[in-house]
């Protein structure tokens, strides 16, 4: 869900030639908002360099398909709902 909202904010305003140009302020609100609502449950991991890191540090892979693959199917459930229901028609 956290990747999810970034990747949509992401394409949203920074790639969308129909957005006003906030996409830095936009995206960071949007971290913000994922740190605040994930912080607590996974330490805020948006991608999965944000686990690795601290995941080699303490040597605790366990469960590492949690952090890789949710992720990617987060990212790639935002694009596809971009694509189909807010994206311009071309």
């Amino acid at each position: 869900m956290l990747t999810a909202l970034l990747v949509l904010v992401v394409i949203g305003t920074a790639i969308d030639g129909r957005a006003p140009k906030i996409g830095g302020l936009a995206i960071g609100l949007a971290v913000a908002a994922d740190i605040l609502m994930g912080g607590p449950l996974t330490g805020a991991a948006m991608n999965p360099a944000r686990w690795f890191g601290p995941a080699v540090a303490a040597g605790a892979y366990a469960d590492w398909y949690v952090w890789w693959i949710g992720p990617a199917i987060g990212a790639a459930v935002a694009a596809l709902v971009y694509r189909y229901t807010l994206a311009e028609a071309s």
